[in-house]
């Protein structure tokens, strides 16, 4: 696997070496002992989820508060879709700062975001299948959105606003300023 780290410190695309031939394809999309060396840490993976959604749907930007922060390593595996990942570390010099990165079936691509992030996609394709394992279980109670289209954040998500499908919480969500450290909890 290619380890690329992006301009927010933590935050890695890897991406998969793909043998293929006349059968199909084989590749590794996860293996700890390579993941740990590139982090530099270890990071234990205690549930994976999965999603899917078609065209225009926008999912995010969740993340969850204190305690119950969450790592992610994030990759589709049907379809297309725009990955968006905030900087909400208070004291991180890049705090507020977003990355978007396409991630495909095709590519395998994945993305790495560790704590103190927000994340979010929307669907580029017709439908996507979205997986991702997290480091910290699923708590409501902590759960929580930072606004889609925050003009602070000014994140080009690639289609028009009546292309996108959004839940009533997505819609809702916070505003940059209203990230404090005391409704972060990291």
């Amino acid at each position: 696997m290619n380890f690329i780290e992006q301009e927010i410190k933590g935050v890695w695309v890897i991406e998969p070496k793909i043998y293929g031939d006349k059968r199909g394809y084989f590749c590794e999309v996860y293996k700890q002992e390579e993941f740990d060396r590139h982090m530099g840490y270890h990071v234990e993976f205690v549930q994976d989820n999965e999603s899917f959604s078609s065209h225009g749907v926008l999912r995010g930007l969740h993340f969850q508060r204190g305690q119950f922060s969450q790592a992610k390593l994030v990759r589709v595996s049907q379809g297309v879709v725009l990955d968006v990942v905030v900087d909400l570390r208070h004291g991180s010099p890049t705090w507020g700062r977003h990355i978007a990165v396409e991630l495909s079936a095709e590519t395998g691509r994945q993305l790495f975001l560790p704590r103190g992030f927000a994340h979010g996609f929307v669907v580029m394709s017709d439908v996507a299948q979205f997986q991702y394992k997290v480091d910290n279980p699923y708590a409501p109670q902590s759960e929580a959105t930072l606004r889609f289209d925050d003009p602070k954040l000014a994140i080009d998500w690639r289609i028009s606003p009546a292309e996108m499908v959004l839940s009533e919480k997505d819609l809702k969500g916070k505003s940059l300023e209203e990230m404090t450290p005391d409704f972060l909890g990291f």
